[in-house]
């Protein structure tokens, strides 16, 4: 999901409080995710992620118009190569929500904020396996940092950490594969939900038939938080893309961070989900290995 970014030269730009102000506001919007995806925990994910995309479509489609980038758009869905891309990435992303949700309703939030965190260790390995490109010393370490942390938990809990592991490898995988297809930010965001448009009506028309839905059959109260799982899908998306144009990667690799502490804090004090010293010490590591991969950054940047 993150864009390409141009080449930094050693005098650098001041970066625009704009730009901070969007990226801020987008990883502090995914921070309070949880809240809202607790409210629609009675739910099935599936029938989340379906009012996910169908609710974002016309969030996305205004923004698309603001910015007067239909053309891009049109292009996209005449071109094969972009189709088939976009609906790679529209699967993933999909899997990526629906873990998510799934999730956060039954008390695992602690590791979704996991996931989150092992996320750019994971973008270091993808550029090393899929782009050729080597590890330094630094990255070695961070990403060893990681592995040792899922090697704790695995130990721990008697099983991989699949669910922070999804997380990671569902978004980072959805990320590399994002940054090849010809179009913006945005105007690929409403690409892959018109996409995942029909297999979404598909989901909910089979979920109201067997009366198990919750739009119009549960009440307003239900109706109403379906409908807001569009702006609170679209908008931090968007906010990112507006932010990452004109931040420094250095920059962007740091703030990335506010949204899985945001998460974590949420799971231990608010949701009150156990924190156990197992976690603790694996938690150790990976942070461990973040702060080295921000040094990596720094050094890189300079």
């Amino acid at each position: 999901m993150r864009p390409t970014f141009p080449h930094e030269t050693n005098k650098q730009p001041r970066e625009p409080l704009a730009g901070f102000a969007f990226s801020i506001s987008a990883y502090v919007l995914w921070g309070f995710l949880p809240l809202y995806m607790k409210m629609v925990g009675h739910m099935p994910a599936v029938e989340v992620v379906a009012h996910r995309v169908l609710w974002s479509i016309p969030v996305a489609g205004i923004i698309v118009l603001w910015l007067k980038r239909t053309d891009d758009l049109v292009a996209a869905l005449k071109s094969p190569r972009t189709l088939i891309m976009a609906c790679i990435t529209a699967a993933l992303i999909s899997i990526n929500w629906g873990i998510y949700v799934w999730a956060i309703a039954e008390g695992r939030a602690i590791e979704g904020a996991l996931g989150y965190y092992i996320n750019p260790l994971i973008n270091v390995l993808l550029g090393v396996v899929l782009l050729g490109e080597r590890f330094t010393r630094l990255q070695m370490a961070a990403v060893a940092c990681a592995v040792i942390a899922v090697g704790i938990l695995t130990f721990g809990a008697g099983g991989l950490p699949w669910v922070s592991l999804a997380l990671a490898c569902s978004f980072g995988i959805y990320g590399y594969l994002r940054k090849t297809l010809p179009i913006g930010p945005t105007q690929g965001f409403l690409l892959e939900v018109i996409i995942l448009a029909i297999p979404a009506m598909i989901v909910i028309a089979w979920i109201t038939a067997s009366g198990e839905g919750h739009f119009g059959q549960t009440g307003f109260g239900d109706m109403g938080l379906l409908i807001f799982a569009g702006p609170v899908t679209a908008i931090p998306l968007i906010l990112y893309a507006f932010g990452a144009k004109q931040l420094r990667y250095t920059t962007m690799g740091i703030l990335q961070y506010i949204a899985p502490t945001m998460i974590f804090l949420t799971a231990v004090f608010v949701f009150g989900e156990p924190f156990s010293s197992i976690q603790a010490i694996a938690f150790g590591f990976i942070w461990m290995g973040l702060a080295l991969y921000t040094w990596s950054l720094f050094k890189a940047s300079k």
